[in-house]
């Protein structure tokens, strides 16, 4: 009897304890604002007044700052995730979009847009340590698992840059196709996928041996070829299944990471973009720049639960840790 009232008891605590809530933070590139979403209700809390053409968002390691690429300032502001206010700016370079960190939060790495560098920010010390010289038009940055190199795509170059973190040197430069976007590696370092918008095409590259291996397409019925345009890639931590955001396809396409074959297609807002899973992977949030909604899919159902309204242009989202 003992037993059983101890089961029920636990059984009552589970359901009546909430849910972990995290908290979202979606850039509004036209809007100049970002907003801030309570997972738990699915509802907008606040929007914060940043500066010009907010793109590139992240959280700081520690999870106290929300890092914000603001293209048309020129610099990254930093949002205290405890007020909600602008409290302080890095040396970005110019024309700032996507960034990236190393695995300790003490390195920022920042995509220059309009002068085909990369930016080195000590985050801490809020100084400039150098620049990287790469391709036209630099965009996507991501970090091997490892740490040892940094990955640069070039959407004019249409190259996929590999740096070493150590002599901040390119090591190999891997030609993709046409307007790379965003690049993401596998969770074991096996693979670095990279998104070409213009190519209609996701590479799969051997980041050991610097060559593309394969390549995912798409196929939408209806739809023309010229509509698919990948961005944004989310693959989940166990490397089974990937989300490829499409553009003005309005799709995010789900994919057998091992295989490499589509496997379905979710009709979300309207040209979807970037996306960020919640830390504990039930959910994944996508922007939708077109609808100006974010769109909330459940991961292990695959398919679209929820739909919120944010700022104007949502471009990209970041996640408490």
């Amino acid at each position: 009897m003992r037993g059983y009232l101890a089961t029920l008891t636990a059984l009552w605590l589970a359901a009546a304890s909430p849910a972990w809530a995290y908290t979202a933070y979606i850039s509004n590139e036209k809007g100049n604002t970002v907003s801030v979403i309570d997972t738990d209700k699915w509802v907008v809390t606040n929007t914060i007044k940043v500066g010009q053409r907010p793109r590139g968002i992240e959280f700081t390691r520690d999870g106290k700052f929300v890092m914000v690429a603001v293209g048309d300032d020129d610099t990254i502001q930093a949002i205290d995730t405890k007020t909600l206010q602008v409290v302080d700016t890095l040396p970005s370079g110019p024309d700032p979009e996507l960034f990236t960190q190393d695995a300790a939060g003490k390195i920022l790495y920042v995509a220059n847009e309009n002068d085909n560098t990369v930016t080195v920010i000590d985050i801490q010390k809020r100084t400039r340590l150098g620049s990287i010289q790469v391709g036209v038009e630099p965009e996507g940055m991501t970090v091997s698992p490892d740490g040892k190199i940094l990955i640069n795509t070039s959407e004019t170059t249409n190259m996929a840059h590999f740096i070493d973190t150590a002599t901040r040197e390119v090591v190999a430069s891997v030609l993709v196709d046409s307007r790379p976007r965003f690049a993401e590696f596998k969770h074991d370092g096996s693979e670095l996928w990279v998104s070409s918008e213009i190519g209609g095409t996701v590479s799969i590259i051997d980041p050991v041996k610097h060559v593309v291996t394969g390549k995912i397409t798409f196929n939408i019925p209806g739809l023309r070829s010229e509509a698919i345009q990948p961005v944004g890639i989310g693959i989940t931590k166990d490397d089974k299944t990937a989300f490829v955001a499409l553009g003005p396809a309005n799709r995010v396409a789900v994919v057998d990471a091992a295989s490499h074959a589509v496997t379905k297609y979710l009709l979300v807002g309207q040209r979807v973009w970037h996306m960020a899973f919640t830390p504990d992977e039930k959910y994944l949030l996508v922007t939708n720049g077109v609808s100006n909604d974010v769109s909330v899919i459940d991961v292990a159902a695959k398919k679209v639960i929820k739909t919120i309204q944010v700022g104007e242009l949502p471009w990209g989202v970041t996640i408490s840790p």
